[in-house]
């Protein structure tokens, strides 16, 4: 279980959403907070991945190298 605070303004307009759709306002905030971790995720993913390829650890292909390699150059 997770508690939070939130400022007086957000929860304004979290318990005007939940009223106004008939859903709750947990409803709502794991909904927020699923999609921002989503992205979260993501951005943690692509940073680690180009301290790889920073490193050497990781190559990178180009598209040109890549519809060449597949036969799908002009």
């Amino acid at each position: 279980m997770l508690a939070i605070r939130l400022p007086t303004d957000i929860e304004a307009r979290l318990e005007a959403l939940a009223k106004a759709t008939g859903r709750t306002k947990t409803f709502y905030a794991r909904e927020a907070i699923l999609e921002h971790l989503d992205d979260l995720e993501d951005i943690y993913l692509a940073e680690q991945a180009l301290e790889q390829v920073r490193r050497g650890e990781m190559t990178t292909h180009s598209l040109d190298d890549l519809e060449r390699e597949l036969g799908l150059a002009d």
